[in-house]
C-alpha cells in the first residue's frame, strides 16, 4: 500500500512537471520538494520571494514554508493582476485560485514598501502620505488626523490599520484593493474613495 502511494505521489508530481512546459496548459503549481496540500491553507495568498527562474509569464517562487513554487502567470497577466513586476530577491504575494491551480494575481510587496505622497486633499497646498516599511509597519506621513499602524497583503487586498483623531485608541481596519503599483505611482481604492500617490523622491 506504500508503495502505491509513492507511485501516484510521483506521477502527481511528473503530470505537473509536463504540464508546466506545455504553453496551452493552466497555471499549474508545483514543488520540488512536497505536494501543497490546500486543505491546510486558510488565506490563498502565498507568500515568498522571487526565484532566479523567472520570465515574462512564469514565475518562480521561494516560500516561507520552505517550498519552490514555479507557477504560470500568463491569465494574472491578461487579467492585469501583476502588481510591481518582479525580479529575483523581490518579496512578494501571490494569491491562487482555491484549488490552487490559477494565479489570480501577484503583489510585489518589495516595490510596495517606501514613502508614498499625494496632494493634500485637503487644499493641496502640501504633500501627504503613508510610509509603507518592513515587517508589516505603516507610518503616516504629514498626517496627525490619521495615525497609519500596520498593513499587510491578504487575499489580494492591501489591508490598512490606522487610529483617526478623536477616535481614542480604537484601530480601524480598512482592505484596499490595488489598481496600480510600479516603481513610482501607487493606486488603491475603498469603494469610491480613491488614492493615488507617487513614490516619494
Amino acid at each position: 500500500m506504500r508503495k502505491l502511494m509513492f507511485l501516484a505521489l510521483g506521477a502527481i508530481v511528473g503530470l505537473s512537471f509536463t504540464a508546466c512546459g506545455n504553453k496551452q496548459a493552466p497555471a499549474v503549481v508545483q514543488s520540488d520538494s512536497t505536494v501543497v496540500d490546500s486543505s491546510k491553507i486558510k488565506d490563498v495568498t502565498v507568500y515568498g520571494l522571487c526565484g532566479e527562474n523567472a520570465a515574462m509569464n512564469s514565475l518562480q517562487l521561494l516560500t516561507d514554508m520552505g517550498d519552490t513554487l514555479n507557477l504560470n502567470i500568463e491569465e494574472a497577466r491578461e487579467d492585469n493582476q501583476v502588481f510591481g513586476n518582479y525580479a529575483p530577491g523581490d518579496r512578494l504575494a501571490v494569491v491562487l485560485s482555491p484549488d490552487q491551480k490559477r494565479v489570480k494575481t501577484v503583489i510585489n510587496e518589495s516595490v510596495l514598501m517606501g514613502n508614498w505622497l499625494m496632494p493634500n486633499p485637503i487644499d493641496g497646498s502640501s504633500e501627504v502620505g503613508i510610509r509603507i516599511k518592513d515587517g508589516g509597519i505603516a507610518e503616516s506621513i504629514e498626517q496627525p488626523t490619521i495615525i497609519y499602524k500596520t498593513w499587510k497583503i491578504i487575499d489580494g487586498k492591501l489591508e490598512i490599520t490606522l487610529v483617526r483623531e478623536g477616535g481614542g485608541d480604537e484601530e480601524e481596519t480598512n482592505w484596499y484593493t490595488i489598481d496600480k503599483l510600479d516603481a513610482d505611482s501607487l493606486v488603491y481604492h475603498l469603494e469610491d474613495e480613491v488614492f493615488e500617490y507617487g513614490r516619494a523622491k
